[in-house]
């Protein structure tokens, strides 16, 4: 009987913390870009994303040539030109919630959250801290952030030519909506 009682503490245990695992192959990745001539937005629906409650990591990934622009002149210069996405086809980011504590993910509610990490993007990795938001409502988690890099700062160069029409600073905004991973 003793035994029994053991064996179901372990299968609570690790059912809890299943539940407090999400992931997304649907999440969203924008940026923004505003120039004196010329303001540039993408959007990028194909974002992989995971978060572990219990420990507070979380990464996500997002192919490159998945940004879809209103130009299709500016979607192939993006990917030829800027990021070289055949070269570089992805970009990631791997880190953690600053305070994992912060969250009750078995409570419904929006939590202020700040995450830390290392952001790779054209080859190159960078640190970047950004605040955030994780509204936990029915067992699913939605995930916002937005933030602000510089594309100098991952070797992604402006030619004069078009310094006018892209801006160094680009505003990426982040939109997560995680399942509970089951297994």
């Amino acid at each position: 009987m003793k035994r029994l009682w053991v064996v179901a503490a372990v299968l609570c245990m690790y059912s809890a913390a299943a539940q407090e695992r999400f992931f997304t192959k649907t999440g969203t990745v924008r940026f923004y870009s505003k120039a004196p001539m010329e303001d540039i937005e993408a959007v990028n629906n194909t974002v992989t994303a995971v978060l572990d409650g219990s420990s507070g990591a979380f990464q996500f990934a997002v192919q490159m040539k998945g940004f879809q622009f209103r130009k299709a002149l500016m979607q192939e210069h993006f990917n030829e030109n800027y990021v070289e996405s055949e070269k570089y086809p992805r970009a990631e980011f791997r880190g953690a919630l600053t305070d994992k504590a912060a969250v009750a993910y078995g409570k419904d509610g929006t939590y202020n959250v700040v995450v830390k990490g290392r952001l790779s993007l054209h080859g190159i990795t960078r640190e970047v801290q950004a605040p955030g938001t994780l509204q936990v409502q029915g067992g699913r988690v939605t995930g916002k952030s937005n933030f602000t890099i510089l594309l100098s700062d991952y070797n992604i160069a402006i030619p004069a030519l078009v310094k006018d029409k892209l801006s160094n600073r680009i505003t990426i905004t982040i939109d997560l909506d995680l399942e509970p991973l089951k297994g």
